[in-house]
Order: structure tokens, then C-alpha cells, then sequence
């Protein structure tokens, strides 16, 4: 017998799933996560627990309905240029085209960011047979905005290489910024029409405090890690993300997509498990936050599970802070 699934309680229990990325297509909740192995494997900060080989879309009618696994929409064996791990995907909606935008270690260990295509939200989902040109790092989120231009945000620390492409080409003994330096912002890119390639070269967007000053290396609070994400809401682009070592969600507000953007507070406090990634979706007149923890596997990392909770704004715009009872 399926469940409606209640706030905070795991989404799905027969899988492990971690960074959701949640869109409303065809009037109904789609979920796109990564797909967690039921493996005992030991955690380090290379990432390597992460095994990944493939996604499962999940779907609500809405939020009185039991989620569905609507199955296998792609795996790794299928995607020509990819290695292994495929980590935290998004989806967009654009040419009345479904993509799924996934990154992936390729043939040499470095992490790309392909796209795979299909005619259904839930998929199967058929890969280009190489990674976006121009692309490295991890955590591609895709906003589609009003005027139908599209831009691909991405970037992660650590496991997810960011550092390592300071120079603009990968450098495998690279280190991050001193702690007193400005930290390192995730990457913007618009994309091309056709949703497969990028206009531009990326560029790193820049997060400044409430005086106009960089965000620095050693401010684990604000700081960017992973994850990022992107919506609008009156006017504003709020950049949201991880601050990964503190485990906060927190965001950043601007009148442009590509910034730079101000940094105001933090959105999820944080939660059972290592990592936190998420999204944030409007369903009809209401706006809703989807994160994971580890609660399913209590508290192992490479075990999550997919939940959601509602979020509310203040008059002024900025986001209320979410409580969560671990």
C-alpha cells in the first residue's frame, strides 16, 4: 500500500536518494535526485563513498498523493563519455524538450557535466555521447528564466574539484584560497538555445556581505561549498547553497542572474548526515524546500534520504530560517 508522504519524512524507503532537484512539469511535482548504493563504504573527502551509477525521477501529484518511483531514466553504462559516480543532476524544460543536466568523472577522472534528452519529465532519458563543452566540476542547477534564456550554475569543493580549475584548466595539485582571500563562487554559463552547449565561457559569480565585501575562504557560515541553486521570487534571483564543513543552506539575493550577489541569511539549519543539498520550488501558492539527510540509514553519509518542508518569506523578500527536530 503507498503512503502520502508527510513533511520531513523521507520522500521514498525502498531507495536511498540525496540532492533533490524539484520542478513542476505538467501541473505535477517532479523530483529529480541522485541515486544512493546500499553499501557499506568508508567516507573521505575525496567523495569516493559516492558511488553513484544511476537516477530514479521521482513524481507527487501533490502533496496529498504518494510519491512515485517512476524507475530507471538513465545509467551510467549508457553515457558514452562517463566513468563513473553521477552525482546531483537537475532538469529543465525548454523547445518542448525534457533535459537532464548530470556530472560525472570521465574517462580521466575528471568531473563534466553532460545532458541527455527526452519527451517525458520522468524519462528514460537519451545522453549526448559527450560532456558539455567547457564544462568540469559537479552540481549543474538550470534556470529557465522568464524571458526563456537559460543559464547553468554549477561547482563543487573537494570531491567536486572546484579549486582545482582556479587557472581556467584543470590542475590536479591545486589548493583553495587562504582563509583571509576572497572564497571561491560556484559558475555561471549561459546555455545555447538548443539547451546543449554553452554561449559563453563559465564565470565565477561573486557573493559579497551586506557592505559590498567578498565572502572570505575562512567564514565556514557563509562561505560557498556545493550545491547551488537558483530561483526567482519578486523580481530577485536568490542563489542558494551549501556551505558544506558548517552544513548550513543559506542564499544570497540580486537583481541579476549572474550577479554579484548579496549575501542575507540562512535557509536550513543543519540536518543528520555530512552533506545538505537541496531545491526550492513554488507548487500552486506555496513554496517548498527539498533537502536530505541521513535519518533512513541513521547518520550513515552515503545513505540519504529525500524529504521536503514548506518556506516562507518575509515582507521584505529574505527567507525565514527552517527549524528542523533531528
Amino acid at each position: 500500500m503507498q503512503r502520502t508522504v508527510q513533511p520531513n519524512e523521507p520522500l521514498v524507503t525502498h531507495i536511498y536518494t540525496a540532492d533533490p532537484s524539484a520542478h513542476v512539469f505538467q501541473d505535477k511535482i517532479y523530483i529529480y535526485p541522485s541515486h544512493d548504493l546500499d553499501e557499506t563504504v568508508e567516507s573521505n573527502d575525496n567523495g569516493d563513498q559516492y558511488g553513484m551509477t544511476d537516477y530514479h525521477i521521482l513524481s507527487l501529484q501533490d502533496f496529498n498523493s504518494p510519491c512515485i518511483d517512476n524507475g530507471e531514466a538513465l545509467h551510467l553504462k549508457d553515457v558514452p563519455w562517463a566513468s563513473s559516480q553521477m552525482w546531483a543532476p537537475d532538469a529543465a524544460y525548454k523547445n518542448n524538450t525534457y533535459y537532464l543536466f548530470f556530472p560525472a568523472r570521465d574517462e580521466d577522472d575528471i568531473f563534466r557535466i553532460g545532458v541527455a534528452t527526452s519527451s517525458k519529465p520522468e524519462g528514460p532519458f537519451i545522453p549526448q555521447k559527450n560532456y558539455i563543452k567547457g564544462s568540469f566540476s559537479i552540481d549543474p542547477a538550470v534556470l529557465v528564466d522568464d524571458d526563456e534564456r537559460a543559464y547553468i550554475y554549477f561547482g563543487g569543493l573537494w570531491g567536486g574539484q572546484l579549486e582545482k580549475w582556479r587557472t581556467g584548466s584543470f590542475n590536479p595539485d591545486a589548493e583553495g584560497p587562504d582563509k583571509a582571500a576572497p572564497s571561491i563562487g560556484p559558475r555561471v554559463a549561459e546555455l545555447s538555445d538548443d539547451m546543449l552547449s554553452l554561449k559563453e565561457a563559465p564565470q565565477e559569480i561573486s557573493i559579497v556581505d551586506e557592505y559590498g565585501n567578498p565572502i572570505l575562504a575562512g567564514d565556514e557560515d557563509k562561505r560557498y561549498f556545493e550545491g547551488p541553486w537558483m530561483h526567482k521570487y519578486n523580481g530577485y534571483y536568490y542563489l542558494s547553497y551549501s556551505t558544506g564543513t558548517t552544513h548550513y543552506i543559506v542564499y544570497a539575493m540580486s537583481k541579476n542572474p549572474k550577479g554579484p550577489f548579496t549575501f542575507k541569511g540562512r535557509i536550513l539549519n543543519p540536518v543528520i548526515g555530512w552533506t545538505t543539498h537541496h531545491s526550492i520550488v513554488q507548487f500552486k501558492d506555496k513554496w517548498y524546500l527539498f533537502y536530505h539527510d541521513s535519518s533512513l540509514s541513521k547518520g550513515e553519509d552515503n545513505k540519504r534520504c529525500v524529504k521536503y518542508t514548506e518556506l516562507t518569506y518575509n515582507d521584505d523578500g529574505t527567507i525565514r530560517t527552517i527549524y528542523l527536530d533531528n
